[in-house]
């Protein structure tokens, strides 16, 4: 049985998988909020099954977790199938939950590729078929805002437009021709808790990490024409660090 206004019940497959997903990625819903176009308390909400997720949250989580988009978005499809009626002759007993064998076929083929990249995490060493998931992740501009660029192809083409270095970590502009988006990279040469932030204008997506993730550097992608007019900044224990190219402050 469905919540009201289209919510899920919390033991749903996808809100489960959406748990798995988000455990992880090791973040913390603040995190997710700064990483995403959605809130903190949207997550909340998605993670429990007060409200249904929409499609581009599910891909956001996908790729942050590493995991393919497409078999996690065929739960999300699954979950949108309506119960089909019960028949008359079951009348009095109690109902069960129906699922088109269409809805069925794709959540054994979701449960199959899931199951293949946690025993290939097991073993230490990536599965064979999550190398692709780099190249599976594509967007353009406006279609990539939000996103880490690691976790799409973005990344590959990056161009450094400017840095800016200091006795604890340096601070780079990055820019990516293809995808159309720039981001800040920092470099710590300690561990060190940071937040890492780019701004365009009165646009500004940013990101924090704790001491202990060492594996996160960059802040969200924003959507751009060209790295002119673009400021990359850190601040890692309280000191501030900026680059760009032909920055003007806000409000100019």
């Amino acid at each position: 049985m469905r919540h009201p206004q289209g919510s899920a019940e919390p033991d749903e497959p996808l809100v489960v998988r959406l748990r798995e997903l988000k455990h992880g990625t090791g973040l913390s819903l603040a995190a997710l909020a700064a990483r995403t176009p959605y809130s903190k308390s949207a997550w909340h909400r998605y993670l429990t099954g007060g409200k249904r997720p929409p499609r581009a949250a599910v891909e956001a989580l996908s790729r942050l977790a590493g995991a393919d988009p497409e078999a996690v978005l065929a739960l999300w499809e699954a979950a949108e199938e309506p119960p089909a009626p019960s028949p008359p002759e079951q009348a009095g007993r109690a109902r069960s939950r129906w699922l088109p064998l269409s809805a069925l076929a794709l959540l054994a083929t979701a449960a199959a590729v899931v199951a293949a990249v946690t025993v290939s995490g097991r073993q230490g060493s990536p599965a064979p078929a999550a190398q692709p998931l780099l190249t599976a992740a594509r967007c353009h501009a406006r279609s990539c805002q939000g996103q880490l660029p690691d976790a799409s192809v973005c990344a590959r083409d990056a161009q450094t437009t400017s840095t800016v270095s200091g006795t604890d970590y340096d601070v780079r502009l990055r820019y990516s021709p293809a995808c159309g988006t720039a981001w800040s990279e920092v470099r710590v040469r300690t561990p060190r808790a940071r937040e890492v932030s780019v701004r365009a204008g009165q646009d500004v997506l940013s990101a924090s990490y704790p001491a202990d993730n060492s594996a996160e550097d960059t802040s969200p992608m924003l959507a751009v024409r060209s790295p002119k007019g673009v400021e990359a900044c850190a601040e890692v224990d309280g000191k501030l660090a900026c680059t760009g190219v032909d920055v003007e402050p806000p409000g100019e």
